[in-house]
């Protein structure tokens, strides 16, 4: 399986379904999958039964439906190109042993 190239942090761009278009920050990846969770983007209900919240001692209870993001095939999203903000392809160099992720629009280094 090759090296995930959108990591934790990253601001992305949706370029396909039902979010086109919309930007937003990568909360979590998921290699085995090859998913990624975008801040405020693909949100789903979850229904969540009532927990008793620790260290409160009032009625203070978490549950009900719960809108959280869901995950976005990673195909389907673009990084943004740290120098002019428009999505990019990432490309991949070695320096002094280390890999560097590059931007290919711009040739810019993203890390």
């Amino acid at each position: 399986m090759a090296a995930m190239r959108i990591r934790k942090g990253d601001t992305v761009q949706v370029i396909s379904g039902k979010d086109r278009g919309k930007t937003g920050e990568v909360l979590r990846v998921d290699p085995d999958t090859r998913r990624v969770y975008v801040q405020g983007l693909n949100m789903i209900k979850r229904h969540v039964a009532q927990q008793q919240v620790e260290g409160t001692q009032g009625a203070e209870t978490i549950g009900g439906v719960i809108s959280q993001e869901g995950p976005i095939q990673i195909s389907n999203v673009a990084l943004l190109d740290p120098k002019d903000g428009k999505p990019t392809r990432v490309g991949v160099v070695r320096e002094e042993g280390r890999r560097i992720r590059v931007a290919k629009r711009s040739g810019e280094r993203i890390d």
